[in-house]
């Protein structure tokens, strides 16, 4: 659950998935933009599905991307299908083909997860991958001072690799291993909540009517019940959303 639920919620309502995609690119090239101004680096968190792709698309091709000095920012990504490193289903290679081999960046500031062909066992790539976080963390925090975290979201609510019905990770914990995941492939990486919710700003880009019941819920009353409910930015969290997704929020 999010200590953050106190923070600022805006909801950006759109047309369709394009429209999500296009409304999230131009507002994080010109937020970047902003965050840069006050510090060296920023670190941002990626997220696949295909509203999470269409976004990096979009923003490849946003109004002012050329001005925005992307080798200063750090990419992650807050899960990962543990596959081979030339799976199409890595949202690695994915983010890759959308956006990342389209822009100007500091290849050592790609963070990327193992893949199931590196040597590592999935349990051994996910103690690694949190070594990694942790040496670019400050001391005693678990994660980067991420920025900005983009979320999609499943029809069943979960975000990340964080589904419904499965047990909390430990406190202090960053990364963990998802051995049986209820949507295929079965073996995944994700970052916590505990991680996800050290971020200033959370987007969430939603799309479609088989997300109308996810979103119903973490609007509700007790958004803790879904993955999605657990997670808010400690400074904002903003959700780019379609109309067929917000139908329950448009009936209000």
């Amino acid at each position: 659950m999010s200590d953050n639920a106190a923070s600022e919620t805006r909801v950006f309502l759109c047309d369709d998935g394009d429209t999500v995609a296009e409304t999230a690119a131009e507002a994080f090239v010109e937020h970047l933009t902003e965050v840069l101004e006050q510090k060296a680096e920023a670190h941002v968190v990626l997220t696949g599905g295909t509203v999470g792709i269409k976004t990096l698309a979009a923003i490849a091709e946003a109004d002012g991307v050329e001005d925005l000095d992307f080798t200063r920012i750090h990419f992650w990504w807050g899960d990962e299908r543990f596959v081979a490193a030339d799976s199409a289903d890595r949202n690695e290679n994915q983010a890759r083909a959308a956006l990342l081999s389209k822009i100007n960046l500091d290849a050592g500031k790609v963070h990327a997860f193992a893949a199931a062909d590196a040597g590592l066992s999935l349990d051994q790539a996910a103690a690694a991958f949190a070594e990694l976080v942790a040496e670019h963390a400050a001391v005693d925090e678990i994660v980067p001072e991420f920025d900005v975290v983009f979320l999609g979201m499943g029809p069943d609510g979960h975000i990340a690799s964080l589904f419904p019905g499965k047990a909390q990770p430990a406190a202090g914990v960053a990364i963990i291993a998802e051995h049986d995941s209820p949507k295929p492939p079965p073996a995944r990486l994700s970052f916590t909540y505990e991680a996800l919710n050290s971020a200033h700003q959370v987007w969430f880009v939603v799309s479609g009517a088989d997300k109308a019941n996810a979103v119903e819920v973490a609007f509700g009353d007790n958004p803790a019940s879904l993955p999605v409910g657990r997670v808010a930015g400690r400074d904002a969290t903003l959700w780019f959303i379609d109309e067929a997704a917000a139908a329950s929020l448009l009936a209000e």
